[in-house]
């Protein structure tokens, strides 16, 4: 079984050089979990930083899933794309991420429609997270979110099981799930409960 992670900047550099120093044959699983941060707040809604985030967190996703696909669909394999909650509910002083991961979002459920109706045997697991217990995101949103962040190891493990799973979605923690069912159904009853974990005003000065 061969898998690929990506974590990091360094997934960035490898999606342009794959040609050379890559041989994609036999891949099983590619999971995707590289991720350009920006500090939360209003400072961040600029074209400069939008494409940025944009490159490394959806072109590069891209890029790099054409590239393993052939190989993905000879071994009948899967493609885990770790995400995040703000891909499927907007919040407030996110504007560039959470455009980014909304793109990943629509780029991989019409990819998955395509390989369906194409009869191609890959499996394509979306991750939905939220803030994780590391010292880069924690910083990156302080004094800006109440949220709490969750283990790091724990949302590892769902990401591994739904993966081997091949199941079609992974929340962590499971609450996101319904979250994501709540802003259909009562977009404004959602909208509360997101601002109850927002420090308005410091975001806005960010």
């Amino acid at each position: 079984m061969k898998v690929l992670l990506l974590t990091g900047l360094g997934a960035l550099f490898f999606s342009y050089y794959w040609d050379d120093n890559f041989d994609p044959g036999g891949l099983d699983y590619l999971v995707l979990n590289h991720i350009g941060g920006a500090p939360a707040g209003t400072r961040a809604r600029t074209p400069q930083a939008t494409r940025w985030l944009m490159q490394v967190n959806f072109l590069s996703y891209v890029q790099l899933t054409s590239r393993a696909l052939p190989s993905l669909t000879d071994s009948k394999g899967s493609l885990v794309v770790v995400s995040s909650l703000l891909g499927r509910v907007p919040t407030s002083f996110s504007t560039p991420y959470s455009a980014a991961k909304f793109a990943l979002d629509g780029f991989f459920g019409s990819l998955r429609r395509e390989l369906d109706v194409q009869d191609v045997n890959v499996a394509i697991t979306m991750c939905v997270l939220g803030l994780r217990d590391r010292a880069s995101a924690a910083e990156a949103v302080r004094g800006v979110t109440r949220v709490k962040a969750a283990p790091g190891p724990k949302a590892a493990l769902a990401v591994i099981r739904g993966g081997a799973t091949r199941a079609a979605g992974v929340f962590y923690p499971w609450r996101f799930h319904l979250l994501c069912l709540l802003r259909r159904w009562l977009p404004r009853p959602r909208a509360w409960f997101i601002r109850q974990d927002l420090n308005v005003t410091a975001a806005a000065a960010a």
